[in-house]
């Protein structure tokens, strides 16, 4: 067999794996498009779901001001309807906004009809005739206009709480699905069901058969529609045979409200701009590979000996793991010359892959080290806080006792004074976990940097020369105030160490964003938009070893006794759990930069949390549950509160305190540390207490939480973070229990 025809043969076999890879990528690429125009589908629907949803909360905000109108607060028919129809001007997505009197019968109406019309029999007005400050709602066809729209009702009643009058506007939802049809460039189809099967809204082409008034009840795309959540999409067949694919909203707001959302597409629509690529790809892969065989049968009746013995070579060095071999200049011309840049190429490509495996391995190796520290920082915090809890509200109780010995309540003083320290110590190791409790707040930065200036340039001392910079219009971010100004002083603090002969600091706040190729101090890449906070110093720097440990807890450059070393471990976990990132930069003696990046703030947050007020008489008489898994501390808590005039139950878990419940009737607050063994976490059982006692107060406590304290939906709970004094438990308590029920 000839030398050209083994090396045809060759390439030929050696083609046969990479094309076949390649063609199952495209395969792969052509079930990833339609998977993601099948989600699509349902995203579609939940985005209508959700404008809806905003709709909704809008209209009831309108009632909400209108319930205030002097205008509606009267019997003049006329004027009251002249008003609603000024009104309703203003907002012409609703068909029609009217009052009803509380016997059912309308008053007056925005289309000045003038009808009189009896609506007890609609669902929405007997379920608003029972609400406080709430909508009810009802998709129905509207018996002014014919038209199918989402009625919107809310009760608007006297200073006493009798009803006065309902208010009820008429949600055009004919002119919502056709809005959505636009926006979505009639791709697709889009139909409103209500609960009954009837269809409110129907796509206007595409051979939709059952018209708007119509029922789809019995049919699979109505049980699709109406079955439990978890199936986002579904095909389905009409009876003409056409086949479609139903995007469903799992909105369980619109659900409740008896409203059903599908956005729909051509099942043959959807897969044809797929199948039309992959066929494109596949001719692409056919076309490339005939001609490349055509043009090596041509060349290989060249002289190809010695270029093959080239190849030949190198493939041999790849073989050995040799990725640095290369075959030398100058190549042929034509396909041997294109192989043994390929080769080349290929031997560089993986040099670089080895490289880049062996740096992913470090990084993860450093991930894995700092989240290894992280859960025992934590850990450790949490059991230190229990104990802290009960050494600090002891040496309370002691330095009552011992008032009239000053040298026993300077001990005892000592002692409280010690525990605090600790408790700094586990807030400390809690940031660089990232389980610390934050409080974020949507905040200038820059403005809380230009209120530490005095107290940095204090810090720093005469000797350091301090400049800030603020770049105008700086985004806002959500951070812990507290917690961003914790960070700063201990940046500024190890700055003003490094320079004990002087120097300059600059502190300088900017927005900026950041690409695949900026990392943070372990390598990852965060891209997106960021507000940056840089503290730069010009002082000794710190050596490549030394800076790949900086943010380890504990460890430290400085004399025992000088530091704790979990200065940079706090700022790179509060930066962490805020959200951000840290980059350090630093050389031996070209000084260091340090740069926090907490993420632009894109939505208002919602309001910060109170803080818990401060009630002039702390002491109380109430029935409080206690639920604390540590002896030690359940027995403080239990002192503490019966000093104060409570009386107290007391268990270790969940199920037994569930038992309390069950049996005794006269408690007023459930006090419940949030992580306890047994199964049942402390939000857990406060839901199922709330459950068994509607109106029951909720106090949590917790040294740490593995995740932030998620209150139940309806359940008026505060939090008190161990350790915690005398007063702060007395303040908090009073605070749970003086809280209204919602």
């Amino acid at each position: 067999m000839s030398l050209r025809t083994r090396l045809l043969i060759l390439v030929i076999a050696a083609m046969l794996v990479p094309a076949s890879l390649v063609g199952l990528r495209f395969v792969q690429n052509r079930t990833s498009e339609i998977d993601a125009a099948l989600a699509n589908l349902a995203a579609s629907a939940d985005d209508i779901a959700s404008d809806l949803g905003e709709k909704i909360q809008g209209t009831a905000q309108l009632h909400y001001g209108l319930a205030r109108a002097r205008d509606l607060d009267t019997r003049d028919k006329a004027a009251c309807s002249a008003f609603l129809s000024d009104v309703r001007e203003e907002y012409p997505q609703f068909t029609g906004i009217l009052t009803i009197d509380p016997d059912g019968r309308l008053f007056c109406d925005s289309l000045r009809t003038n009808r009189t019309l009896d609506l007890n029999d609609r669902g929405y007005f007997r379920e608003v005739k029972n609400l406080h400050g709430v909508v009810a709602l009802e998709p129905v066809f509207g018996r002014l206009t014919g038209l199918s729209v989402l009625q919107i009702a809310y009760p608007v009643r006297s200073e006493t709480g009798a009803l006065k009058f309902v208010l009820l506007a008429s949600f055009n939802l004919n002119k919502f699905a056709e809005f959505h049809h636009k926006r979505l460039l009639a791709e697709k189809d889009i139909l409103f069901v209500d609960a009954r099967g009837t269809v409110l809204a129907a796509p206007k082409d595409g051979g939709w058969s059952v018209p708007v008034g119509g029922s789809i009840a019995g049919s699979d795309l109505f049980r699709f529609a109406s079955g439990p959540d978890g199936e986002p999409f579904r095909e389905i067949t009409d009876r003409g045979g056409r086949t479609q694919i139903w995007g469903v909203a799992r909105s369980p707001a619109i659900r409740k409200a008896g409203l059903t959302i599908l956005v729909g597409r051509s099942k043959d629509g959807l897969v044809a701009a797929a199948n039309r690529r992959l066929y494109e790809d596949m001719a692409i892969l056919a076309v490339a590979s005939l001609l490349l065989l055509a043009g090596l049968w041509i060349l290989t009746t060249v002289s190809i000996g010695r270029q093959v013995g080239r190849l030949a070579a190198m493939a041999k060095c790849l073989g050995r793991g040799d990725l640095s071999a290369r075959i030398a200049e100058p190549h042929p011309g034509g396909e041997l010359g294109g192989l043994m840049r390929l080769l080349n190429s290929t031997a560089e490509s993986l040099e670089q892959q080895r490289a880049a495996i062996a740096d992913l391995s470090h990084k993860l190796s450093q991930s894995q080290k700092m989240e290894a520290m992280g859960q025992l920082t934590g850990g450790v915090a949490h059991d230190f806080n229990n104990l802290l809890t009960v050494i600090l509200g002891n040496s309370e109780h002691l330095a009552d006792r011992l008032a009239g010995n000053e040298e026993l309540r300077g001990i005892a003083d000592d002692i409280a004074t010690a525990a605090e320290r600790g408790s700094d110590l586990t807030r400390s190791l809690l940031a660089f976990a990232r389980k610390q409790p934050l409080r974020p707040r949507e905040i200038d930065i820059a403005e809380q940097v230009t209120g530490m200036t005095q107290l940095l340039q204090r810090t720093l001392g005469e000797h350091i020369e301090s400049s800030f910079t603020f770049a105008p219009d700086l985004w806002l971010a959500s951070v812990d105030p507290g917690q961003l100004a914790t960070a700063v002083l201990n940046l500024v603090l190890n700055a003003r160490d490094a320079m004990p002969d002087g120097g300059k600091l600059t502190v300088e706040v900017r927005n900026t964003s950041l690409g695949e190729s900026d990392l943070d101090v372990n390598g990852e890449p965060r891209p997106g938009d960021y507000v940056m906070l840089a503290v730069k110093d010009t002082g000794s720097g710190m050596s490549s070893e030394v800076l790949g440990r900086a943010f380890e807890p504990f460890f430290t450059t400085k004399e025992v006794g000088k530091g704790t070393g979990l200065g940079l471990s706090m700022v790179y976990g509060f930066a962490q759990q805020s959200g951000g990132l840290v980059q350090m930069q630093s050389e031996p003696g070209q000084g260091s930069v340090v740069r926090l990046f907490f993420p632009r703030l894109a939505t208002s947050p919602n309001e910060a949390p109170s803080a818990a007020e401060r009630v002039a008489a702390p002491e109380g008489h109430e029935t409080i549950l206690v639920v604390e898994d540590d002896d030690m501390v359940r027995a403080y808590v239990e002192n503490e509160l019966k000093a104060l005039g409570y009386r107290v139950i007391t268990t270790a878990n969940g199920p037994a305190a569930l038992d309390v419940l069950r049996r005794s009737a006269d408690i007023q607050l459930l006090f419940t540390d949030v992580v306890m063994p047994g199964g049942m976490f402390g939000p857990e059982l406060a839901r199922q207490a709330v459950q068994l006692r509607p109106g029951l107060k909720v106090l949590f406590t917790s040294g740490y939480s593995q995740d932030p304290v998620k209150t139940p939906d309806g359940i008026d709970a505060r939090i008190l973070t161990k350790p915690f004094r005398r007063k702060d438990l007395a303040a908090m308590l009073r605070a749970a229990l003086s809280e209204p029920r919602r």
